[in-house]
């Protein structure tokens, strides 16, 4: 069974569900706008992946920011700080497994294949 991290209505997260779903594999889903993240859950995120994978700079989210905002996350205190308060800057999906490790960030049909 795998974990699927995201926002419901994120194109990137429905793609997701549909491949998964196409190739019979068993998934929850954790929806960041009602169910949260934990600063404990990213810490273990940027432990195995790295906090400057997880921000997504390239969302409306992220540029919606100031530049003196943006310029403050210049770690991993900083950074989990900003995706814990705003869940919508963390990349989607993220995909765990049974054992809480990452398999999969983002949708991509050719890791997805390696991957599960």
């Amino acid at each position: 069974m795998f974990i699927v991290y995201g926002i419901k209505n994120c194109d990137t997260v429905k793609k997701t569900f549909d491949w998964l779903t196409d190739h019979k594999i068993k998934y929850q889903f954790h929806n960041y706008k009602t169910d949260g993240i934990t600063a404990t859950k990213l810490k273990s995120w940027c432990k195995q992946k790295g906090w400057e994978v997880l921000l997504n700079k390239k969302s409306a989210t992220w540029r919606g920011l100031d530049v003196a905002a943006q310029n403050k996350i210049i770690n991993e205190k900083a950074a989990i700080d900003l995706m814990t308060a705003s869940t919508s800057i963390i990349k989607r999906p993220v995909i765990e497994n049974e054992k809480g490790e990452i398999v999969a960030i983002g949708f991509d049909a050719s890791i997805y294949k390696t991957a599960f």
